[in-house]
């Protein structure tokens, strides 16, 4: 098959993200001149724009030079793989916690999050293994079955961390998946039915998910504790008001949020430029998820298209679900916003995602563009 450009159209959305994503962590990086964190403004910009920016557009570029079907060629290995890497999280003095959670790998000076090897895994394993059965896959042992034992084995090792965000995330990339693959929506809804179940249960037995749902259902029960985050969030994004208190003029990043350049950056970036200013980054990333799903659209085969289609919903999913928590119509859960917060391993695999996408766009179908 004649290989075509790469989709530019998408390439110029995803360097708008991480453009724009630098410039609102520089300005969240200024909340940590009043901290006594050991983290300094200038070390951390430079080691985001080092990772996020150079080392990022190389990932970005070699992995989009990687023809996508050597992926699933080793599809399982690259499953089992994740999931080995991702259980060594819980190996003394080599995993390590922080927060409460035990979700990070030490690799010398550098540190290492598996989770994001591990939803790559599983989207590209998953991918493989519906282009493997085809048709199959609507019927219950070809398709939700192996769903089900895919997604159990990736919950064992997310629910101990604890890492229940990026379980969800996972399992929406899987339901997406089966959906675009033709399966019954009878069948998802089971899915929906069990997922509830579990998410039930889950919350029962662990003390943590409890006091975060009711957070979510009640903000103002414990505004020092467990309240304290969402807190202090709102009020971030309220006193942004229609357009902003202006670049660099956010109050709240400064010894009020607990993590102005993780999870809640989007309070800082809502403060700084307001309603209009956070309807465009959402702008930006529905743009960025409907060219992807153009891609996959266009894709010359199953597997290429449902890895894209995977890939997409694992980006947009998660950033989506980190802006709901900050505005408080959604838990939190801790997970970072893609291509904006401050993380080596997300923008280091999202950018690996990103590389792919644009290797199967040049393999699209003659008739689109």
């Amino acid at each position: 098959m004649r290989t075509k450009p790469f989709d530019k159209i998408f390439l110029i959305s995803v360097i708008i993200l991480v453009l724009v994503g630098f410039f609102i962590f520089a300005s969240a990086s200024m909340g940590l001149l009043a901290r006594e964190s050991g983290a300094t403004f200038e070390r951390v910009l430079l080691k985001q724009l080092l990772i996020g920016v150079v080392l990022g557009s190389i990932v970005l570029y070699a992995f989009s030079r990687i023809p996508y079907r050597f992926f699933r060629k080793y599809a399982l290995y690259i499953f089992i793989f994740s999931l080995v890497v991702t259980a060594m999280v819980f190996i003394p003095k080599l995993g390590f916690t922080h927060g409460g959670a035990t979700r990070w790998l030490h690799l010398g000076p550098l540190t290492f999050q598996p989770a994001e090897l591990l939803k790559f895994g599983f989207v590209v394993f998953f991918a493989a293994w519906i282009s493997g059965v085809k048709d199959k896959v609507t019927n219950i042992k070809q398709g939700i079955i192996p769903f089900a034992v895919i997604l159990g084995l990736c919950g064992a090792l997310l629910i101990k961390q604890p890492d229940v965000g990026t379980l969800m995330v996972i399992g929406a990339a899987g339901v997406a998946m089966l959906v675009a693959s033709g399966v019954p929506w009878k069948h998802i809804g089971g899915l929906f039915l069990i997922g509830l179940v579990t998410i039930a249960l889950l919350i029962m037995v662990k003390p943590y998910l409890k006091d975060r749902l009711m957070t979510f259902l009640d903000p103002n029960r414990d505004p020092t504790g467990a309240s304290y985050q969402i807190q202090q969030s709102l009020i971030a994004v309220g006193s942004g008001g229609l357009v902003g208190k202006g670049f660099g003029q956010s109050v709240q990043k400064f010894n009020f949020l607990p993590e102005p350049i993780g999870d809640s950056i989007f309070a800082v970036y809502a403060e700084e430029w307001g309603l209009l200013g956070s309807i465009v980054l959402l702008l930006f990333f529905l743009f960025f998820a409907i060219r992807g799903i153009h891609i996959a659209a266009a894709s010359p085969d199953l597997f290429g298209g449902l890895l894209a289609l995977g890939i997409v919903i694992l980006i947009v999913v998660q950033s989506f679900i980190n802006i709901a928590s900050t505005l408080g119509i959604f838990p939190i859960t801790g997970m970072p916003l893609l291509f904006v917060s401050h993380g080596g391993s997300a923008l280091l695999f999202t950018m690996a995602e990103v590389g792919i996408l644009l290797n199967i766009s040049r393999a699209r179908k003659a008739s689109t563009s």
